[in-house]
């Protein structure tokens, strides 16, 4: 080896190994109602998912991930790895004052950003904003491309957009998913020397269900606006391009094995949708209480760190991703912050970790008609609601017949254990 030779080799290894010792990267992508049943890899056999798809065969998928039914709640909870009771106060709203996972990572000197919908700032009515939440700034984000701040408009066509707390504008002749998906590989490309925290709740695929630049090649701008669930399988695809186009910078800038990439749903799909899958006909619960509600995918992929093409069945809440993404970047919860999530971070690197026994949610959605509150514990069989209605989810997972009365002694087991887990979270809700 002459010397140019060992100079280059000496710089590659303090390259690799500055970045092998530098906390990793962390992309967390939310799809927008969006249950377990829409990925291809999931069972879906009529929508078309290849970039999550080929992400899941590179890393870890997930079969067990729930959420809240509902998109606010779910966000409340992932955010501050904390159940609802403690602090969802008002749908639209994250309180002020909480403490994020934007938090916890900047001040463990990750430069952070949220792009796509917010929906965090306050009520929004119409067009009028009211109530008190928190803007992406105050949440822990040093850069924001958002729509619902404190504008709503159109997420799609058109979009109403506001840029790191600019007043927010509307993009003519743009298609919002377009514009959220530059920004965030805009500032993974700004930001690939040092750590980075890239926060994309997606706009897609929550209706309404309008054509994508795929589809929507000359048609008139008010047949793009218009809502249709034929365009549901369009929006899905287009879903899986913007997240795929996120994830490939990633790859493109060699930046894979220092990242780790997270992909999930907020909750169920809308029930206008039924999906085409392997085992039958399914329809989306979004709001509801069942598992057609909470099941959403979850896929994780650390290249070097997580094993390829791996398939993990333990329980997951969205409590669970703040301690996960704690573990990662070697930072800590303040003292005294609520620690009702447990990490998965072993999991996706194939170890066997601590799984849960169970899962636990408090859901008082404060929105829409007819949305009861409700709480529950639940393990990979058993399901159990604070009112005592019991339900045995391999033979009826989606809780059509009866509530169980007549039980066996594993049932009454089951039971006691489940009852001891909701009685571990007291029904007092936040203030608000």
């Amino acid at each position: 080896m002459n010397r140019r030779q060992f100079l280059v080799h000496a710089m590659g290894a303090s390259a690799a190994a500055a970045q092998t010792r530098r906390p990793p990267n962390i992309v967390l992508i939310m799809a927008d109602d969006f249950g377990y049943e829409c990925l291809a890899c999931n069972g879906a056999t009529e929508y078309k998912t290849p970039r999550l798809d080929a992400l899941a065969a590179s890393g870890v998928r997930f079969t067990a991930a729930h959420s809240t039914p509902l998109c606010t709640p779910t966000r409340v909870q992932l955010m501050t790895g904390q159940y609802n009771h403690r602090n969802y106060t008002e749908f639209g709203s994250l309180p002020t004052g909480q403490f994020t996972f934007g938090h916890m990572l900047q001040r463990n000197g990750y430069r952070t950003c949220a792009v796509g919908k917010w929906q965090l700032a306050g009520r929004i009515q119409g067009t009028n904003y009211r109530g008190a939440g928190t803007r992406p700034a105050d949440a822990g984000f040093d850069e924001h491309c958002l729509w619902q701040v404190r504008d709503r408009g159109s997420r799609y066509w058109d979009p109403i957009v506001e840029i790191n707390g600019q007043p927010a504008a509307t993009l003519p002749e743009k298609y919002g998913p377009d514009v959220f998906a530059d920004f965030a590989r805009g500032f993974i490309e700004r930001h690939r020397r040092q750590p980075f925290f890239l926060y994309y709740p997606m706009a897609l695929t929550h209706d309404p269900f309008v054509p994508t630049p795929w589809s929507g090649a000359g048609l008139s701008p008010q047949q793009k606006q218009r809502n249709d669930p034929k365009w549901f399988a369009d929006t899905v695809s287009y879903m899986d391009h913007a997240a795929g186009r996120v994830i490939a910078k990633i790859d493109e800038l060699g930046l894979a094995g220092n990242t780790l990439v997270l992909f999930t749903g907020d909750n169920g799909t809308s029930p206008a949708i039924t999906t085409a899958t392997r085992n039958g006909p399914y329809r989306g619960g979004k709001g509801g209480t069942t598992q057609a509600g909470t099941h959403v995918p979850l896929i994780a992929r650390w290249a070097g760190h997580s094993p390829k093409g791996a398939v993990c069945d333990d329980l997951i809440d969205f409590t669970d991703f703040m301690p996960s993404l704690a573990e990662a970047a070697g930072a800590q919860l303040p003292k005294g912050h609520p620690r009702d999530g447990r990490t998965f971070l072993p999991q996706v690197r194939g170890k066997r970790g601590s799984p849960r026994e169970w899962i636990f949610c408090h859901y008082d959605p404060r929105w829409g008609k007819n949305r009861t509150p409700a709480r529950w514990a639940m393990d990979k069989r058993w399901k159990l609601y604070e009112d005592q209605r019991f339900f045995d989810l391999r033979q009826d997972p989606l809780e059509a017949k009866p509530p169980l009365t007549e039980l066996t002694p594993e049932m009454m087991k089951a039971k006691a254990k489940l009852a001891a887990a909701i009685a571990r979270f007291p029904a007092t809700q936040a203030a608000g």
